[in-house]
């Protein structure tokens, strides 16, 4: 029989009951024993799920209070010497994740750790912290807690855990003068521990991720992984897991590995299968990842039956195991939660519990069962009847499409001949000061939206509504003397979603929540048909907005790599396709924006190095159309309408020059959680145009104080001309709240103050 895994499961709950918990217990409002019952109740559900759907191993140690990384940081007893001062508990993992709440200034021992994306997805990890005299030492038995509540239910269970390489990898030296490779062997030391630990619950399998070998490592990371595995090996057997892209490259490195099996990512990458079963042991287990943990599209399980059945047959003397692609974290709940949806919509997609009923089948009809292989047939006819379906593709978006040259997909003029134009408009001072857009979203927005959504709401009311919030953002920014405002996003419940709601081609859920850090989730839409723009989406709110003030007020677009990075993409065309779709529909927005007397507007773009392919070798062709997408989204604004972009989260140095190849007049990047680091991605690189580092992180609860904020401008301005610096928030506010929204930009604009002081 073939064996069923996943790699994964989501641990926010089907209705986001793990999100509401963790900010009822940030707020002290509930206590720790009633946090962790909340988070007992999911996994178990979550458990159950699994067992019921009929798979071999339920997956445990995926549940993660803030992050699965983090989780590993304190197994290990590692964490950052600021925060060690602490009793290891669920408070100190909250603090390394979010700072420390009243702890003065950013630069306290208190301050939050640095997160960045998990590889090419919109999961967020909090980065691990080097230094050379780290020590390892088994400190958390959260993961050991959960492999026996687990068994104590009667599950037979699965142990995930980081790879130790992946783990060193992916975390950060805090001095540059050593190399963290130099810290495997007690790495490795305290990994041997845990697995002895695990060995001793009476777990047979452990599945150990180790996805940076999908990327393309140098020799001086591969040949780390022999010496590793051999020190690993004889306690339980270890299933190698990789994903996100194909290991052909390294498949020599792997098959020298002491390990069990290896999971393989045939999703993303099919042709590796052949050279796995000719190059690996025969005693080896081969997990076939066939089932998409990262998208929401039913897989075509009649398809994978014709493929997999001769593999099978060809190979019986080996041992196969049918999963996930990657973890089902990516994935939505529950799709039987949507009750809007159309029929025909519906039979499109699946799910995190329907993906857990897509292994299952297609085990079953792999194992021989006639009736399983027939409802595989089945379940495959409406995938294909999509691909047929006209109103997929349309005539008139790919002729607009085909009618791109290069005089009418990019402006006009240089920024250096631009910016003469944007200062007699605008007439900015000197480091000019500015938000990123949203402004805190408090109960009462929420609510509107939600009544105006549900019908309880009438139109004209919901308008007055939002205006009425409008009005007061623009005042509060006003009163704390910024240069360059927002409307503050009151309209929108998320930065992609609301667009999506605004463009014909999305398909949007109730339900479809996906973690992307901590208690933050998002709803991603879905594409689902070519993408236009039936109407103007932003318009009509920052026009009223700037009739309310002499002072400029940001147009505020989220820009077409973000709008396809952060939803699910079609399967059926590339992604360079719908990113230039959506660019045409962006293209015309910013000519509506500027037409109605908006001199600014900022084309977001947080998502485009997360964008990146997981080997470097197709980095340049997905920058080359990337690029080519932002640039046709702005490429109607004026010489004298300001275009601005936003990154967050974003390591700079690999991708520094498409940055400036967008050619937006100013960019504003998340730079404060690093202390700045973050800028040496311009120390070699002379970055042509405007920049506002963040000097404030607004995923903490700190109010950072006017010092803190003057030194890392002081630290910028020694890297970026004055003249073309800007001062500005990591981030937008929305999660905020407005008592410590109004606190730190009072300080951020003092701090604005003394900087022009010294300057002048």
């Amino acid at each position: 029989m073939v064996t069923t895994h996943i790699l994964g499961f989501p641990r926010i709950g089907e209705h986001r009951e793990l999100k509401f918990a963790l900010e009822r217990y940030w707020r002290g409002e509930i206590s720790q024993q009633e946090l962790e019952s909340a988070g007992q109740t999911i996994r178990r559900h979550n458990w159950t799920k699994q067992k019921e759907s009929g798979l071999g191993y339920v997956t445990v140690g995926d549940f993660a209070w803030y992050d699965h990384v983090l989780n590993t940081s304190l197994l290990l007893g590692h964490i950052p010497a600021r925060h060690r001062s602490q009793t290891l508990s669920l408070d100190t993992l909250f603090s390394i994740a979010r700072g420390k709440e009243g702890s003065g200034c950013g630069c306290s021992n208190r301050a939050a750790s640095d997160m960045t994306k998990w590889f090419n997805t919109n999961y967020h990890y909090i980065v691990p912290e080097f230094s050379q005299d780290d020590k390892f030492e088994v400190s958390w038995t959260q993961l050991f807690d959960e492999i026996q509540e687990a068994q104590s239910l009667g599950h037979q269970v699965k142990p995930v855990l980081i790879g130790p390489l992946t783990y060193l990898y992916l975390g950060n030296e805090t001095d540059k003068s050593f190399d963290k490779k130099a810290l495997l062997p007690a790495l490795v030391d305290a990994y041997r521990v845990i697995l002895e630990r695990i060995k001793q619950l009476g777990v047979d399998w452990v599945q150990i991720d180790e996805p940076i070998l999908a990327l393309e490592l140098d020799e001086s990371w591969l040949d780390l992984f022999k010496p590793t595995y051999e020190s690993l090996s004889g306690s339980v057997k270890l299933l190698l897991a990789t994903y996100f892209s194909g290991v052909g490259h390294v498949l020599e490195t792997i098959g020298e590995l002491k390990v069990d099996g290896l999971h393989l990512d045939l999703v993303t990458a099919p042709q590796q299968l052949s050279d796995a079963l000719a190059t690996l042991p025969a005693s080896w287990i081969i997990s076939l990842g066939v089932i998409n943990g990262r998208n929401v599209w039913k897989a075509d399980l009649d398809k994978w039956l014709s493929v997999l059945t001769p593999v099978l047959n060809d190979f019986s003397e080996r041992e196969f195991w049918i999963g996930s692609s990657c973890s089902l974290l990516h994935s939505p709940v529950d799709l039987t939660l949507e009750k809007t949806l159309s029929v025909e919509t519906g039979s499109w997609f699946a799910f995190a519990y329907q993906k857990l009923e897509e292994v299952r089948l297609l085990s079953e009809a792999l194992d021989g069962n006639e009736k399983a292989q027939k409802a595989c047939e089945e379940y495959s006819i409406p995938v294909r009847q999509r691909q047929k379906n006209v109103r997929v593709n349309k005539k008139e978006v790919a002729e607009r499409i085909a009618g791109l040259t290069a005089a009418n997909s990019v402006r006009k003029l240089d920024y250096s001949d631009r910016v003469s134009y944007q200062q007699e408009e605008l007439k900015l001072p000197l480091l000019p000061t500015t938000t990123i857009g949203s402004f805190p979203q408090t109960d009462d927005i929420r609510k509107t939206r939600s009544a105006f959504r549900q019908g309880r709401l009438a139109e004209n009311e919901y308008k007055t509504a939002i205006q009425q919030e409008i009005a007061r953002t623009i005042r509060e920014q006003e009163a704390l003397d910024l240069d360059v405002l927002v409307h503050g996003e009151a309209e929108r419940n998320d930065m992609v979603e609301y667009f999506a709601e605004n463009l014909s081609g999305f398909q949007t859920t109730k339900f479809g929540w996906v973690q992307s850090y901590g208690s933050r989730c998002v709803k991603p839409a879905i594409v689902v048909e070519d993408v236009t723009r039936p109407a103007p989406m932003t318009v009509e709110w920052s026009q009223y907005a700037q009739s309310l003030t002499k002072r400029p007020v940001k147009g505020m677009l989220t820009g077409p790599v973000t709008i396809l990075g952060w939803t699910f993409p079609r399967e059926d065309v590339s992604r360079e396709t719908v990113a230039l779709q959506i660019a045409l529909a962006l293209k015309d927005e910013v000519d509506d924006l500027q037409k109605a007397g908006i001199g600014i507007i900022q084309i977001d773009e947080p998502a485009l190095r997360e964008g990146l392919p997981i080997k470097q070798t197709e980095h340049q062709a997905y920058l080359d159309w990337a690029v080519r997408a932002f640039r046709l989204s702005a490429a109607s604004a004026w010489p004298e309408t300001q275009i601005h972009t936003h990154m967050c989260y974003s390591e700079f140095n690999e991708i520094i020059e498409s940055v400036s190849a967008l050619d937006a007049d100013v960019i504003t990047i998340e730079t404060s959680r690093s202390n700045m680091a973050l800028l040496d991605a311009f120390r070699e690189f002379r970055y042509p145009n405007e920049i506002g580092p963040g000097v404030y992180d607004i995923h903490s609860p700190n109010v950072p104080d006017v010092e803190w904020m003057t030194s890392l401008l002081r630290k910028a301005a020694k890297l970026i001309p004055h003249q073309r610096l800007w001062v500005n928030p990591d981030c937008g506010l929305k999660t905020r709240g407005w008592t410590e929204t109004r606190a730190a930009l009072k300080n951020m604009v003092a701090a604005a103050r003394v900087l022009r002081k010294e300057l002048a």
